[in-house]
């Protein structure tokens, strides 16, 4: 599985000096919506976003359920358990300081997809609202 994520990794990146593959959003695009609060936008509507696509038609079956593995175990590792790790944290020190503020900065790839700190922490009973870039908190 290795080798066929780091083989489909630089066949992406080949495509991509080659111009025959784009990526669907640009930098500029992923720092309005983040900015705007708009995580929820169509380039954020994957649970796969943070990670590389490695799921396409062209592939033989038994590829494709290389890769179909591969997705699932990057989901599950790199952002489901990485968000509710980071969102018990985040609720742990709420619980045990309630009287403190805080401000907590998370990237962008915390808030994208299902499963997000966001989700974690509402999902725990807390209201969680977005601020927009600008506004005095």
């Amino acid at each position: 599985q290795v080798v066929f994520a780091l083989n489909q990794t630089l066949l992406q990146q080949e495509s991509l000096r080659a111009g025959s593959f784009q990526i669907p959003y640009t930098t500029e695009d992923l720092i309005k919506h983040y900015s705007c609060g708009d995580l929820s936008s169509i380039i954020f509507n994957h649970d796969t976003s943070q990670v590389p696509n490695f799921i396409n038609a062209t592939l033989p079956a038994h590829e494709r359920i290389t890769a179909q593995e591969i997705d699932s175990y990057f989901r599950q590792e790199l952002i489901y358990k990485r968000n509710e790790r980071m969102g018990r944290r985040v609720k742990d020190l709420l619980d045990e300081y309630p009287d403190k503020s805080f401000f907590f900065a998370f990237g962008a790839g915390h808030f994208m997809g299902n499963n997000t700190v966001i989700d974690v922490l509402r999902r725990e009973g807390y209201e969680v609202e977005h601020t927009p870039a600008g506004q005095a908190i």
